[in-house]
């Protein structure tokens, strides 16, 4: 076995496969995979090898659309089958809910050119007849669904990536993997292996690779269930009939998966009773084992099966195959390089390996090769999770998540478990005002407030919190509220290299002592890496306030760019700082009579901020407020959080102050065009394209990271518009992702929208190709499988000059 190579990919199931095959293809050929027993050992082998294109994150969408469009490249190359069957399917609804979600799905799909058509349940029968059409409300057709075999495309991959130039070392078993100067050791019973880069492609060990270098990687083995019948005469009628297999089928709301196989039908499920496996270690001498199956904790859902699908009724069951499977707590892959580990990569938790197998390994690949995934991979990535992802919290996740993968979720509702985690000092006053709690990065935060003890009624049409969230929205419009920002991302820089690596990593200018800005955060290639505020306390001494969801990818980001002179020190505050903001007309007031100081505009102009006592506490309060109003932040240590608030409450009483949560600030931010990090920022659009190139400093002498780029699209003018737009509806509202039209052609897709109380309207943030963004035309916006009318709003419903906000 070599004892050097530029990549050692740890794990030969289908992921690791496909990440070598990748890493080959780019032109990286020193690249080794160690397996501990055959390719295939773990997971691949047993999977019931469906594979389909569907998915409600448009990007994820479009890499399992290409994960299915490469099958037939690597079997070419290989000369290896991988089995696959390109046979469509139906994607089924029993209720109007669901129906609705469908809906939707299929809108998003549209966005990344995956063809898929909204049927009714006797077109759906026509199709796949061994349905029951009287059990459904709707179907879906879709084209790229199909099935493979496992094995086969795991070993067409692997030969392909050895026909370019890799190698791969089966029953050599990794014990340990150390850093050292050069990169990494990976220490196996063969020997070992000093590398540049380790991937942990380990599959159900992943847990025990990501310990070899002290991670705790949140994922969890579940077992997974399915059944194989005997020989079914219905199955055989079809195949003769059509000349064609059994179409694939979804009964979400049976929680059932169902396609042919041979001549009878597989029939999998996502039972509520599921069970992991191997909590806390899997065992490495595991391999080609089965589990024991449990047919009673999947009955319910066969007798749904039996009911919807009546020839299962009398068909006889040949096997059933129960095999673990590993999760992350919300379903979605664990990919991109660890954060402090420079070199190591993750490609862990792809439970669907056969629809985004290939989209993982090519990601992952241009990540190591280019610097870039080339794609939007955020709901992919590693970093969406911290070190609060610990294994107590990632199994009742993994659990929940399995248990719903075929349910509803609704964009408003949020689930238990693991809950409360993260909580702040005031977390039972806000309870005890009605608050009603969202999972925001596993912390605790006010999604709105019910003083009346209504509870969310979970629907895609609004709910029983529009009328509360109205309440707030006008207290905030016509007086003062208040809000907790705990969950923001906040890290301190300091040192006197602090400015020059400030300038270095942001695209605007860096503010001087006592001054905010807000600050664009270009990749490489000019497009948007992030959207925080700067805040500069002192000559060297900054505080910077982010999204709280990117805490890590921020924390990775300036890693990569921190100056290596010890000038400048990074801190990742986190909850080491909490936060409360005041907003509206008589904000001003109200922070007059908590610190006794002179705020008027002369005094504390807008993006002003410095150090106040706030009665008898300290804070750093700033000037801004995401409403669009007038406003302030306030940031302050744990210790002094509930005074503080008291203080503000107490005092703001006879100004009428009201609480109010993310959804009202939701809706004054549309009012005012606002755009958000992961929705209408992130690393798919340019500063123009997005309407932040007011903030880049093209013109300072820094060399940013992303100059280059942001200059051109300066000059081209980019390819996207963002714009908003006032939605005519009735009872619905966009959420994102749905098609933006144009006299008939859709020319864009919606990111973000909601209901703007103070205004009175339905809004929509949304990007269009360039050309169109002046037009008059007819514009509409799809939502639930309707166009309703939409109009351009180029300057914000409130406050369009600022007035208010700066006055």
């Amino acid at each position: 076995m070599q004892d050097t190579a530029r990549v050692v990919v740890i794990g030969g199931g289908v992921v690791g496969c496909s990440v070598l095959y990748h890493l080959a293809k780019g032109g990286w050929t020193d690249v080794l995979l160690l397996e501990r027993s055959e390719l295939t050992s773990g997971s691949t082998w047993h999977a019931a090898g469906g594979c389909h294109t569907i998915n409600g994150d448009p990007n994820v969408a479009k890499l399992q659309k290409y994960t299915i469009d490469l099958y037939r490249e690597i079997e070419e190359l290989s000369g290896h089958a991988t089995g696959f069957h390109m046979t469509g399917g139906v994607l089924l609804a029993s209720t109007e809910d669901r129906f609705d979600w469908l809906k939707s799905t299929v809108a998003k799909g549209r966005l990344q050119g995956i063809d898929a058509e909204i049927i009714t349940p006797e077109r759906a029968h026509e199709l796949m007849p061994l349905l029951d059409p009287s059990k459904f409300v709707g179907a879906v057709e879709t084209t790229v669904d199909g099935h493979l075999d496992p094995s086969g495309v795991t070993y067409a991959y692997a030969k392909s990536a050895r026909k370019l130039g890799a190698s791969i070392e089966t029953h050599t078993k990794v014990e340990a993997i150390t850093r050292n100067s050069g990169g990494w050791t990976v220490h196996t019973n063969k020997g070992d292996v000093a590398c540049e880069h380790v991937v942990n492609a380990g599959g159900l060990w992943a847990r025990e690779v990501g310990r070899m270098v002290g991670l705790e990687i949140p994922i969890l083995a579940m077992e997974h269930m399915y059944l194989l019948t005997e020989d079914m005469p219905e199955v055989a009628e079809v195949n003769a009939t059509t000349g064609k297999e059994v179409i694939h089928a979804v009964d979400f709301d049976g929680e059932l998966y169902l396609r042919q196989e041979r001549g009878g039908m597989l029939m999998g499920t996502y039972e509520k009773a599921c069970v992991p496996w191997s909590v806390r270690e899997t065992p490495w001498e595991f391999g080609h084992e089965l589990l024991q199956p449990d047919i009673d904790r999947i009955a319910p859902s066969l007798e749904v099966g039996f009911e919807h699908f009546p020839a299962f009724a009398n068909a006889g069951i040949k096997q059933i195959i129960n095999g673990p499977f590993t999760f992350a707590p919300d379903g979605n892959p664990l990919v991109g390089p660890i954060r402090g580990l420079p070199g190591f990569w993750s490609a862990c938790g792809v439970m669907a390996g056969f629809s985004q197998g290939g989209g993982v390994g090519l990601s992952l690949a241009n990540w190591m090769i280019d610097g870039d995934p080339g794609f939007d991979v955020w709901a992919m990535d590693v970093a969406r999770y911290g070190d609060w992802a610990t294994l107590a919290y990632t199994n009742p996740k993994v659990q929940e998540n399995y248990a719903r993968r075929f349910s509803i979720k609704f964009p408003n509702e949020e689930l238990p478990a693991a809950r409360p985690h993260k909580t702040t000092p005031i977390y039972d006053k806000l309870l005890g005002m009605g608050a009603q709690m969202g999972d925001s990065w596993g912390l605790e935060a006010p999604l709105w407030f019910s003083p009346d003890d209504t509870r969310d009624v979970f629907s895609w049409r609004r709910s029983t919190d529009h009328d509360h969230v109205a309440a707030e929205v006008h207290a905030c419009r016509n007086g003062v509220g208040i809000m907790e920002t705990s969950g923001f991302s906040k890290f301190a820089v300091r040192g006197p290299g602090a400015r020059d690596f400030l300038d270095r990593v942001f695209a605007c200018k860096i503010p001087q002592p006592g001054r905010m800005a807000l600050a664009p955060m270009l990749k490489e290639d000019g497009k948007i890496q992030g959207d925080l505020t700067i805040s500069c306390l002192a000559e060297g001494d900054f505080f910077l306030a982010g999204s709280g969801m990117a805490e890590v990818f921020y924390t990775r980001w300036f890693e990569k760019f921190m100056l290596k002179d010890g000038s400048v020190t990074l801190e990742v505050i986190g909850l080491g700082m909490v936060g409360l903001a005041i907003a509206g007309p008589k904000s001003r007031a109200l922070m007059e009579a908590v610190t006794g100081q002179d705020m008027s505009n002369e005094v504390m102009r807008f993006m002003a901020v410095r150090h106040m006592n706030v009665g008898l506490a300290p804070a750093i309060v700033g000037r801004v407020s995401f409403t669009g109003d007038l406003g302030y932040e306030l940031w302050m240590k744990p210790e002094y959080q509930r005074s503080i608030f008291d203080l503000l409450m107490q005092a703001g009483e006879p100004l009428g102050i009201k609480p109010f949560g993310l959804r009202a600030l939701n809706s004054m931010r549309l009012e005012k065009n606002y755009g958000g990090w992961a929705r209408e920022y992130r690393p798919l659009y340019g500063p123009v394209e997005a309407g932040l190139d007011r903030f880049v400093a093209y013109s300072k002498d820094a060399a940013f990271v992303g100059k280059d780029g942001a200059l051109a699209e300066r000059d081209t003018g980019g390819a996207l518009r963002l714009m908003g737009f006032t939605v005519e509806t009735t009872d619905a509202d966009v959420i994102g992702d749905e098609p933006i039209w144009l006299n008939g052609e859709r020319v864009g897709f919606v990111t973000s929208g909601g209901y703007a109380h103070h205004s009175g309207v339905s809004m929509a943030l949304g990007y269009v190709d360039k050309s169109h963004a002046a037009s008059d035309g007819n514009w509409a916006i799809e939502l639930l499988d309707e166009l309703r009318p939409a109009k351009p709003q180029h300057a914000p419903l409130f406050d369009a000059n600022g007035a208010r906000q700066r006055g």
